[in-house]
């Protein structure tokens, strides 16, 4: 199958930043199952940064392992941008970082709670939250791949943007 994410400039980038100011990163992902922490860690020195992530892929565990408010699950359902705003907090929070991470949406192939494939939210916190909300196209691999990519864009500018 060969590597989950290969080592791109932007994840190596983003883990080089994190540890020349002493930051630490969590990740939050449903989706993405995984491979957004996979992407992290295949670049060496990951572990100086990255303190873990939770994967937290049924509705229930958004509230129980990070805390997103039920209230807001239960009007919105886990495919929402407050939702990945709240998995973020959640992870950062919980696992003890500067940064969260989250990944939230629909992979596919079919919809889920009246959602489209590739109907996908993502979200980063270091203290009030940035999310975006995404519509990708492809299929399920696409579109897991992609999710990946556009939340590590999405850190990456909020680390830019918040340089000394």
């Amino acid at each position: 199958m060969g590597p989950v994410h290969p080592p791109d400039g932007l994840a190596a980038q983003i883990v080089s930043v994190l540890g020349d100011r002493g930051q630490t990163l969590a990740t939050a992902e449903s989706l993405t199952g995984g491979l957004l922490g996979a992407a992290i860690t295949t670049v060496p020195g990951a572990s100086m940064v990255y303190r873990g992530g939770v994967i937290a892929y049924a509705t229930e565990l958004k509230a129980v392992l990070l805390g997103v408010p039920e209230d807001l699950l239960a009007r919105h359902g886990p495919i929402h941008p407050g939702v990945a705003a709240a998995m973020a907090a959640g992870a950062r929070d919980r696992l003890g970082a500067t940064w969260g991470l989250a990944t939230t949406g629909v992979a596919g192939p079919d919809p889920a709670d009246g959602f489209p494939p590739g109907t996908v939210h993502i979200a980063a916190s270091a203290g009030s939250p940035a999310t975006r909300s995404l519509a990708l196209p492809g299929d399920r691999d696409r579109i897991r791949a992609d999710t990946v990519d556009q939340a590590l864009r999405l850190l990456f500018e909020l680390l830019r943007e918040d340089a000394p």
